[in-house]
């Protein structure tokens, strides 16, 4: 009896020391585990900060925040067509103000002051010449408007054709005159029209042009394959 019981308590004794054994072993594998994983991350830290940096990556991804951001704040002012075209008839240059293309201003008014300059100029100049042309063909002594138009000294006689060449020539230039203002006019709705239509307008940044040889199988041709080149835009 005393043997066995010496060797139960041999053998609970032998049973703590392992478990004991165990769990150190547990506890140091557990550790080991713990320093490698730290080592790991502290490796890719310094293979990060040593890692060369794409700035231009970083400013495109800077830029675009910045657009979205923007965007949100500042919404794109997207002009209406029918207001635009109506404004532009009413009020010359109405429509390129409304469509915010202030830069477009002078050369509309510029061609409306140049058309009504050469309007005033020509039609002046042929009031005057038509004057003379009627002062020279008639018989009335008194009347002799013509004689400013002549050099000192210079006769009037056979000048007749010649003043009303020039009457003619002015009241042509008189007439384009009009009708030029009329086309500025009319270009200047036309623009702001397009304009306001074109706004919203969205050009994809991928544009190219791809060329390529091909044959080409028709059956109505006399030359079944033809070799050809073939163009692919892509906007």
């Amino acid at each position: 009896m005393m043997a066995g019981s010496m060797n139960v308590h041999a053998q609970k004794a032998r049973n703590r020391r392992m478990g004991i054994k165990t769990d150190s072993i547990i506890q140091v594998k557990d550790s080991l585990v713990i320093d490698s994983l730290k080592l790991l991350e502290e490796r890719q830290k310094i293979e990060n900060m040593e890692a060369p940096v794409d700035t231009a990556a970083l400013v495109r991804k800077n830029d675009s925040i910045q657009k979205a951001m923007a965007a949100e704040t500042n919404p794109r002012f997207i002009p209406n067509s029918n207001r635009a075209i109506w404004l532009a008839l009413v009020i010359p240059g109405g429509g390129q103000i409304y469509n915010r293309k202030y830069w477009k201003l002078p050369i509309v008014y510029g061609g409306f002051v140049g058309c009504a300059y050469a309007l005033t100029w020509n039609n002046r100049m042929y009031k005057d010449y038509s004057q003379a042309y009627l002062d020279i063909m008639d018989d009335d002594p008194d009347t002799k408007s013509y004689e400013d138009f002549l050099p000192h000294g210079m006769s009037a006689e056979g000048m007749e054709d010649t003043f009303k060449k020039r009457k003619d020539f002015y009241r042509r230039n008189r007439d384009l005159s009009i009708f030029c203002f009329i086309g500025v006019y009319i270009l200047s709705v036309i623009d702001a029209y397009v304009d306001a239509e074109l706004s919203d307008f969205d050009i994809s940044k991928d544009l190219g042009l791809q060329i390529q040889p091909v044959i080409f199988n028709d059956g109505r041709s006399r030359i079944p394959n033809t070799i050809g080149l073939q163009c692919s835009f892509k906007f």
